[in-house]
């Protein structure tokens, strides 16, 4: 069987007497999308920034492709292979692509000179293996679709050496054509065969499409898990709506 490249074992994070994941378990394969799915406050993004070492876990146990792992910083949980793509994209709207692609970790000459021309086609040629083809990658990233700026987001990710590629929510604030671009350049990247995505999101269309395996969270634990033709649309909506039957839904509403 093919190992996992992140294994997640009673994963518990606790903030002083607030449990904000109770035993969270999970396995993440290269050439699969997981898809993570859960309302607000189901634990999601406290999931994401333990695996990304923003926090440490309280009780459990990380493994990348096998090894116990601990994370005490971003900058550890990077090396590691975890490349987190936040909703915010930490890109310089003033910014050149090529300058946003290298940020922090710049090619340098002699006497501390920029490579810029090899930056450049370093930038063009990574976005272009997933799908951007730039002719001109010096043009400011403002200039950019919110699409186009997620595939930067993830082809810098790649680049600097994530096997394990957490998207957080990157389908949300964007319309409808550059929702769809973002999701070919997700399968784009799957395609590849030596990436593994968590692919963070509340929408059950999208999670369907790209997703090959799904966790769904409500109140920090795991309330259901399976591949995609294990999982039913009837059974996703149950389980994205916090596990409750619409039955249920209804009665409560009742009763107001």
């Amino acid at each position: 069987m093919v190992q996992p490249y992140l294994k997640v074992e009673g994963l518990v994070k606790r903030f002083g007497p607030f449990t904000a994941l109770g035993g969270v378990d999970l396995e993440v394969y290269p050439g699969e999308v997981h898809a993570l799915l859960g309302d607000n406050g189901a634990g999601k993004s406290t999931l994401i920034k333990t695996l990304a070492g923003v926090h440490q876990p309280t009780e459990g146990q990380l493994y990348m492709e096998g090894t116990p792992v601990n994370f005490r910083s971003p900058r550890d949980a990077s090396a590691a292979g975890i490349g987190t793509v936040y909703q915010d994209l930490a890109l310089n709207q003033l910014m050149s692509v090529t300058r946003n692609f290298f940020m922090g970790r710049e090619l340098k000459g002699p006497l501390g000179t920029l490579r810029m021309d090899e930056m450049n086609q370093i930038a063009h040629d990574e976005m272009l293996k997933i799908g951007i083809d730039f002719s001109d990658p010096t043009q400011a990233v403002g200039t950019m679709s919110g699409g186009q700026r997620q595939t930067l987001a993830i082809a810098r990710a790649i680049y600097f050496g994530a096997k394990v590629l957490i998207l957080d929510e990157p389908t949300s604030a964007l319309g409808q054509v550059q929702q769809m671009g973002v999701l070919k350049t997700v399968k784009r990247v799957r395609a590849r065969g030596d990436i593994a995505i968590i692919f963070i999101t509340h929408n059950e269309i999208h999670s369907r499409l790209v997703g090959d395996r799904f966790t769904f969270l409500a109140l920090g634990k795991v309330i259901g898990s399976g591949v995609a033709a294990d999982i039913s649309d009837k059974e996703m909506r149950r389980l994205m709506s916090g596990g409750a039957e619409l039955g249920d839904l209804k009665q409560e509403l009742a009763e107001i």
